[in-house]
């Protein structure tokens, strides 16, 4: 394993995740592989869902669909940045636009991804999104 991948491990093993997505064949498959790789993490179903979740643990790191029934990721994303500002979010959708991903990062996602996404390329995403998600904890000591 080089240095980098070491670090790719290091950082993700150190935050705790908090996958938000509406269907469940994607997070089961999701949770399979941040199981086989020893990561912290949480699902949720829906934006309620995710809220109660962070209120009972607090997550640095959030993977959050942008196409949800009850709440859309964009409205869940801004809800999560003004209680929890330091928590890193990053959006999935499988409606690839242009709009909707200047809409997340200006309503303060860390990056968006569209589906399907390889899962490798996903857990680059999420390691950049983790590395942030320290430098925050650091800097609030």
């Amino acid at each position: 394993m080089s240095a980098a991948q070491t670090t790719k491990k290091s950082a993700l093993a150190q935050v705790r995740l908090l996958l938000v997505d509406d269907e469940g064949d994607f997070l089961r498959a999701l949770g399979r592989q941040l199981n086989h790789r020893g990561l912290n993490f949480a699902a949720a179903v829906c934006c309620s869902e995710a809220l109660r979740q962070l209120e009972m643990k607090e997550a640095d790191v959030v993977l959050m669909d942008m196409q949800m029934p009850e709440t859309d990721g964009i409205a869940c994303l801004r809800q999560i940045k003004r209680r929890w500002p330091l928590a890193e979010v990053v959006l999935l959708t499988g409606h690839a636009s242009v709009q909707s991903g200047i809409a997340g990062m200006e309503s303060g996602a860390f990056d968006y991804c569209i589906k399907p996404i390889d899962v490798p390329d996903l857990l680059d995403k999420l390691e950049l999104a983790a590395q942030k998600a320290l430098i925050n904890r650091e800097s609030r000591g």
